[in-house]
Order: structure tokens, then sequence, then C-alpha cells
């Protein structure tokens, strides 16, 4: 587990005999407590509120001092195992704890293009390339006069890596969608672009898992998109596993890149975005109050397993990478078994 930037924050889980309850700055419900940890290198160290300057990560972020994690960062490491230890001595969570998590669909451009275009040519009579034409005009004209696409998902779906995926037997369609996720620092209410920028701490990777049967609605068409059965499942959005300060990070080029077990199945830039994050933060804001900590995904590029037709099994990896971010590794397990043999869920 590698870190590009020169420091970033992880939250983790440490039950070993150097865990200290002094060093909590946040908690998982259920679980043992989860500690703030700085990460350089590859070596980490857990974080108390005096060393933040804050109560907690939220509280944090609201006002990050990022000079101040900086100092902690550039301190010589070699002190005997006293605060720092090697990241892979310790389990990485989901490096945030958001309140609300908003996300952008439909917004790389390329990705968009063919999914309309296939639909036109095969609906009408026009070749794929025309289809892909018009389409591409369709999408240039959204993207100068229209508005971003934004839902909502469920906070309690935020994970880290670490945790298995496991896959409901209610469906066989569960899909990837590696996206780049801002996270919000001073809260935003009704910012204009220009502004929205101000309001962002730092960037992390999330892997937007999706159940394809479920997203459309069968007993009423008319109703549209079902986003709480498609994508809110438990441990549907691994995320992290750092959280990188938004100074080591230009959201408008960044590449995006996702293997499902070695092989390359999505690869892009963000700066194939139709709505840059810019835009994305100011519409959103214009409706909810964004809250610090709070998470915005920024849209999947093409290449999901819909594409592919080959969705996530038992026994798979995915591997996310997003320049500057780290790598995200996700283990895929099947549901387990009810105490009867039964599987847990009902296919719809």
């Amino acid at each position: 587990m590698t870190l590009d930037s020169p420091f970033a924050l992880a939250r983790f889980r440490d039950t070993g005999p150097s865990a200290t309850a002094t060093t909590v700055v946040g908690s998982v419900a259920g679980q043992e407590p989860a500690a703030l940890g700085l990460v350089a290198g590859g070596l980490i160290r857990a974080l108390s509120t005096s060393d933040l300057g804050a109560a907690n990560l939220n509280e944090f972020l609201a006002d990050p001092d990022w000079d101040r994690l900086a100092a902690l960062a550039a301190e010589d490491s070699a002190d005997g195992g006293q605060l720092w230890r090697p990241l892979d001595s310790v389990t990485l969570t989901a490096p945030v704890e958001p309140r609300q998590v908003l996300q952008a669909g439909a917004n790389y451009r390329d990705h968009v293009i063919e999914l309309v275009a296939s639909g036109l040519s095969t609906n009408t009579e026009l070749s794929l390339e025309a289809a892909r034409d018009q389409a591409a005009t369709m999408m240039d004209a959204r993207a100068a006069n229209g508005e971003p696409y934004i839902f909502i998902g469920l906070p309690s779906c935020v994970v880290g890596d670490d945790e298995a995926l496991q896959l409901p037997s209610s469906s066989d369609t569960h899909d990837w969608e590696l996206e780049l996720a801002a996270v919000i620092g001073k809260p935003a209410f009704q910012v204009s672009r220009e502004e929205a920028l101000e309001h962002v701490a730092g960037f992390t990777i999330c892997n937007d898992i999706s159940t394809r049967e479920f997203t459309f609605r069968k007993d009423m068409k008319e109703i549209g998109s079902d986003w709480l059965k498609s994508k809110n499942s438990p441990g549907f959005l691994p995320t992290g596993p750092f959280l990188v300060p938004d100074r080591f990070v230009d959201p408008a080029d960044m590449d995006v890149r996702l293997e499902l077990n070695g092989e390359v199945k999505q690869d892009a830039n963000t700066s194939g975005l139709m709505f840059d994050l810019a835009a994305l933060l100011s519409t959103a804001s214009q409706t909810a109050r964004l809250l610090p900590g709070d998470l915005l995904l920024t849209g999947s590029p093409a290449g999901n397993g819909q594409h592919w037709k080959r969705f996530l099994h038992d026994g798979d990896v995915l591997t996310g990478h997003i320049s500057g971010l780290g790598t995200q590794t996700i283990r895929c397990v099947e549901e387990p078994s009810t105490a009867d043999g039964a599987r847990d869920g009902v296919r719809s």
C-alpha cells in the first residue's frame, strides 16, 4: 500500500498492545474504536486531539490546518516506534465520516456518448458513427447549457477497502464504478462556481458499487431510477484508503484506472468530465447545505461491468488507482449463508 502525496490522513483500527484510547478521535458504531492517523511514506502515527488541534476529524476539516500536519509529517520518524509504525501493521477503515453522500451521474463525456450512441443506433437507422456524432452534439449542448445530474447515497455504506465487499445473493449483476471523491471542508450553501473549490478540504477514492438489475423500477417505469435498492447495500461504497489534502491534487487532471483481477477495465482522466468539480459542488449546494466531511463523487468513466457484460463474483479483486491518491484494493466475497442454509435476501 503506497501513498503518492507527501502526507495524508487515514483512519484505522489497532487492537494490538500499542493501541491506546487517548488516540481516538472517531469511532465506528458496533466496532472497536477507530483512530485517526497521519500517513507519510509507508508509515502511520496516531493523532490525538491535541495533535489535530480539533475535537474530531470533521471539526478539523471545517477549517483544516494542513501546515500543522505537514510539520508533524516532517518530524524524524526514527523514534524507536513510539510514534510512527509501518502502515501495514494496522487495519485501515474509511478515512472520512460523512454525514451526507452526494453522487454525480452520467458525467464523463466519452462514456455518456457511447451509451447514448448505442441507443440511437439500435432504435433508428443511424450508423454507429452517425449516432456517435449526434450523441456528441447532444452532450456538448448539455455541458454548455445543462446542469449536472446529482443524487444521494447513504453514509452507512461508506467502508474502508480493508473490509471485504459482500455481494448480496439477491442479484448477480453487481458492478463497479471507480470515482474521484471530493471531501467537503468548510460548509457550503448556495455557493458560486467561482468560490466552490474553497469549500473542498481534500480528496479520496470511492467505488460506487451498483446492482444493475435494480437501477430502474420494473413495476412502474415512470418512477425512474431506484438508487436506494441499486446502490445502497451494506458496504457498497468502499472509500479510501487515504484522505489527501487538496493542496496536492488537481481535480481537473487525474488519471482514473481500475483493474479487475489484473485486467484493465476503466482507464480515463478527469479532464473528460462534462461538469467539473466546481460545477458539481455549486449545483449540489444550491439545494443542500454541504457539511464538513461530506463526500461528493464526481462520476465514473467508461468501462463498467455492464459494458463488458461481466459482473462481480466471489473471489474477484478490484484494484483502483487515482493519481495522487494511492491505490484501493477491494476483495469480493459471496454473501454468507444464514443459519438454515438459505441465502440472505430475496430476488425481485
